[in-house]
């Protein structure tokens, strides 16, 4: 394994903090696809989580000298720049909101010319896919935010409860209650 691969975040941070751009190259490199699909969730737009999840990574760079690398992991402190960003687009487009379900055209379109699988269950699968991002879209941001922290990331109650400044009791009891708007909304598709 090539060096640059083993080496830690809290390691390339520490070279960043140095001045070293390849180490922080490095951490986007590592992190730019979990980025990218947090941002997806949040924005509903393929075009905007690219955007705000470069954004977010030209704003840690400009601010990685500030950041208590022994204090937490790096993708939580880069979280909180992304979820800010995501958050502030969700506000700003508000009155003109754009419904979750048209970034399952652009996307579904790609995975339609990718595959070649039976239509009906392509469709079926649309159609579910459609319906989940409607009923993440209809939750309340830190809902949905949750949800995506914890089902589609992965992340640890700790490492939640850091990225959204809160106790652990509070990750859990948001969670709970996302999940049961999340099934109530889902009802017709389980």
């Amino acid at each position: 394994m090539p060096e640059s691969e083993a080496e830690n975040d809290h390691g390339l941070v520490l070279r960043s903090q140095r001045g070293e751009a390849h180490a922080f190259g490095l951490l986007v490199q590592r992190h730019m696809q979990r980025a990218y699909f947090t941002a997806l969730a949040l924005t509903g737009s393929p075009e905007d989580a690219r955007d705000l999840s470069q954004e977010a990574f030209v704003r840690a760079y400009r601010a990685i000298a500030k950041f208590d690398a022994a204090a937490g992991a790096f993708f939580t402190w880069y979280y909180r720049i992304l979820r800010n960003l995501c958050l502030n687009l969700r506000r700003d487009r508000s009155r003109r909101a754009r419904p979750f379900a048209e970034i399952g055209e652009s996307v579904m379109e790609q995975v339609a010319a990718a595959t070649e699988e039976d239509p009906a269950v392509l469709a079926e699968r649309n159609e579910l896919q459609d319906a989940l991002w409607r009923a993440l879209a209809s939750l309340k941001p830190a809902a949905c935010e949750v949800i995506v922290l914890k089902d589609f990331q992965g992340m640890s109650y700790k490492e939640i409860a850091e990225a959204l400044h809160c106790p652990v009791g509070t990750v859990m009891s948001r969670l709970f209650e996302a999940r049961r708007r999340l099934r109530e909304l889902m009802e017709n598709y389980l």
